[in-house]
């Protein structure tokens, strides 16, 4: 017999992260078109690649955004666990899909200045670009780490630890684009400057092809983080321990012989658990252990969604029965081989 309770009605940090998503997409908008726009005038190449990163940043917005909207989907009978999982999806196509346009331009665009000859304007304007575009990126940064703050110090954990361990994609990704942004800011300064000062466009070239490095690497990371979940990844160690704690401290549980967990979105938990319970419990007694189960574990883990308890015989009644099915048998084969000798001695 199993057991599965849903539980609706829980927050949900989806609002939250819209709006990070919306801010660093808003950012990404105005400065992508400055810098294509000063690119040109100055024929730098780290501002032009820096105009793509921007590019790739702005669409890979737009890929999060509906990420967020299609996931948020009720669950149906083609999908009755709910769509939470297009968020990984999404936000995979933008990884490994923008990123990589990005980073293959701002590569491209390094190589030609390395190897060609480019005809320069003033700085000047590259710089006061630069430094807006410093600031709108930072803004956009410090919104998406103060949810990540925000969402660490809730959880009671470090921010690094939850950044590694979050199933929640989005933010992630418009956490690492704002902060690869603002290193991609300060090496197009860096090759700007060095250019200026040494009159070769060497400089400018590698700062250019060392923002597309940059994107390639983020791009790679969150690619891992979203083929993790998507293949099915279980609750991070914390929540695991908090899960199996709550089952195993429950009245009627005696034994709690195995635990699967998997992230169906990041706000979403499937949990399935195989209990041992007590020889006294009922039916009604069962039913009742698993609404207290459910209860418990959405106060310790409120990203668990759904959970099935499976009550299996304990080892003392399952050897119990056997013996008793092995007597059984050798009783009625007895009788059998009985039955057979007096039909013979009849004969």
């Amino acid at each position: 017999m199993a057991e599965s309770r849903d539980r609706s009605g829980k927050s949900s940090s989806s609002g939250e992260t819209t709006r990070t998503v919306l801010v660093a997409g808003a950012a990404n908008v105005i400065v992508a078109v400055i810098k294509a726009i000063v690119g040109v005038l100055t024929g730098s190449s780290a501002m032009l690649a820096e105009s793509a990163h921007s590019v790739a940043d702005t669409l890979n917005q737009a890929f999060l955004l509906t990420s967020i909207k299609r996931s948020s989907r009720p669950p149906d009978e083609e999908h009755p666990f709910g769509y939470g999982q297009e968020r990984y999806f999404w936000s995979l196509l933008a990884a490994f899909g923008i990123f990589m346009l990005g980073a293959g331009f701002s590569v491209f665009e390094g190589i030609l200045a390395l190897t060609g000859s480019q005809e320069e304007g003033s700085p000047l304007i590259a710089y006061i670009v630069l430094l807006g575009a410093g600031i709108a990126e930072t803004i956009s940064f410090i919104r998406a780490y103060r949810q990540m703050h925000n969402e660490a110090k809730q959880e009671q954990t470090e921010l690094i630890e939850h950044v590694k361990s979050s199933p929640d994609t989005t933010v992630k990704a418009a956490l690492f684009e704002d902060a690869a942004a603002v290193v991609g800011l300060g090496l197009a300064a860096i090759g700007i400057a060095l250019s200026q000062l040494t009159g070769s466009n060497v400089y400018d070239g590698a700062a250019s092809i060392a923002i597309g490095i940059l994107l390639v690497v983020v791009a790679v990371r969150l690619g891992l983080d979203n083929r993790s979940l998507l293949i099915g990844r279980s609750a991070d160690k914390r929540d695991l321990a908090a899960i199996r704690d709550v089952i195993e401290s429950s009245h009627g549980v005696d034994e709690l012989r195995d635990l699967l967990t998997m992230h169906i979105g990041p706000e979403n938990l499937i949990v399935a658990a195989r209990v041992s319970l007590a020889v006294e419990l009922s039916s009604d007694d069962a039913e009742d252990l698993a609404d207290r189960i459910e209860i418990r574990l959405s106060e310790r883990v409120p990203e668990v969604s759904q959970v099935f308890i499976d009550p299996t015989p304990r080892e003392a009644e399952r050897r119990e029965r056997a013996d008793k099915r092995r007597r059984e048998a050798e009783r009625d084969g007895a009788a059998a081989n009985h039955a057979s000798s007096a039909g013979i001695i009849e004969t």
